[in-house]
Order: structure tokens, then sequence, then C-alpha cells
């Protein structure tokens, strides 16, 4: 059975509070023994405690550093917990930076087979789908020649192309992808639904408060990295819908 258990599940990063520091001040807080950078705690996701089970389309809204991508990175294994525990079963594919790992000094057909590795496909696998890819991108001959040439159009077409060749079990997207011309900004919406029809699990975060709720079973509502709301995707949406209006109001 494909699910995901999150049990009072926290993640907690520690940044400094400068990027920089101009060398007077280095030396400054140095001769006076005491930092001039001292390191902050920011609570990213606090106390969360969810079970997604296979089935389930979910999805996630919240405003800006609620903590959706967070939650998702943190599925995806790039975030471990700081606390709580988190249980996944199932091979989990994501769409989130689609662009990791493309070497802009290597042809496109390289790429392919560059990020078709990250994405957990073994070399007999890269060789059976490598020309689906090229067919998807529509890049032609432009797959020969090093991707520092391609236009920014060409490489999300090429990223996506590459990273939507997936068999999601669980599958977690980061917003409703857009790649290319308008011609191909259409065939990839098809391909994400495609995709999404196919998944076990889907969790997707969102701004889309009209299209991505008809397609969910069920919304999550995240507010400074906590569940604000979790249930129907009607009545979750519109509650959000009313506290963003009344928080503009109070704010005018």
């Amino acid at each position: 059975m494909i699910s995901v258990r999150l049990d009072r599940v926290s993640l907690t990063f520690r940044v400094r509070k400068h990027k920089r520091l101009p060398l007077k001040q280095f030396l400054l807080g140095g001769f006076f023994l005491r930092s001039v950078n001292p390191i902050m705690e920011v609570q990213a996701l606090r106390n969360i405690t969810l079970e997604f089970r296979e089935g389930e389309r979910v999805g996630i809204l919240g405003h800006n550093g609620a903590g959706k991508t967070t939650l998702l990175k943190l599925l995806a294994g790039i975030y471990p917990p700081t606390n709580g525990k988190l249980e996944i079963r199932g091979r989990v594919s994501t769409l989130l930076d689609i662009g990791v790992g493309i070497e802009s000094d290597a042809t496109g057909w390289a790429n392919i087979a560059y990020r078709s590795y990250l994405q957990g496909l073994t070399p007999k696998e890269v060789r059976a789908r490598r020309q689906r890819i090229a067919e998807f991108s529509e890049l032609g001959e432009f797959l020969n020649i090093p991707v520092r040439f391609y236009s920014s159009g060409m490489l999300v077409r090429l990223c996506f192309s590459i990273a939507t060749e997936i068999e999601p079990e669980i599958l977690l997207i980061d917003e409703i992808l857009s790649a290319g011309d308008m011609a191909f900004q259409e065939k990839a919406h098809r391909r994400i639904l495609e995709l999404i029809h196919n998944s076990r699990l889907l969790v997707i975060a969102t701004h889309d408060l009209n299209t991505v709720p008809k397609l969910c079973t069920r919304m999550i509502w995240l507010d400074h990295g906590q569940v604000r709301m979790d249930g129907d995707p009607q009545d979750v949406v519109a509650a959000y819908k009313e506290y963003m209006t009344s928080a503009s109001r109070d704010a005018a």
C-alpha cells in the first residue's frame, strides 16, 4: 500500500544572519570576542502530523513562505526532519527543480543521460527512453550541441522532457509548470495531467485556487509552517480566500 505518514514532524534551518561581512566588521567582532554574524534558527515546519494514502490527490496551499515547497522537499528526502518521524511507502518522483543536474558544457543527448541517472534510471532504462525524451522535446539537431547555446525556452523544453519521463507512484509537484512556447505548453500540460492520472498518490503545492483544487480530493492549508486546515478542497479554498480577503482589508 502506497502511503506517506508524518508524525509530529518539524524542520528547523540554522542560518547566518548576514551572507557577507565587511572585513572591518569581522576584525572588530574578533577583537571584542563576540559573534558579528550570529546563527539564527528558522522553523520552517512545526509539529506536522499528516497521513496521505494511495489514491489521494492532495493539494497544498498557503501564502509565500508558508512552507509548501519545504514540505515537498522533506517528502522528497532533500531535507531530513529535525524532529518527529517521516515514513514513506512507495517510490517518490518529483517535479520540483527540473533543472538540477544539467551540465551546460554537455550536449542535449548527454544531459538526457545525466539527468535520467539522477532520477534513478538504470543505463538500460535510459537507452529505452532517450528517443522518447528527444521526440517530446522537439529539439532535433540541437540535441547534438552543448546546452549553453540553448535559449531559455529550449533549455526548459529539454529539462521538462527529461523530468516527466517517469512512472510515478508518489508524485510531488511544485506548482503547475510551463515550458516553451504556447504549442509546447499545451503538450506539457497534457503530459502533467497524464502523470497526475497515472500516479498512485499525488501531492501538489499551488497558488492556483481555481484549476488545481478541481484535480484534488483533499486540500491542506499551511500557515507559517503549520497545518491550519485539512479537508474538502472547496471548504479549504473558501476558508483561505476569506482569510486572505480579511487580511487585505486589515492591512489597508
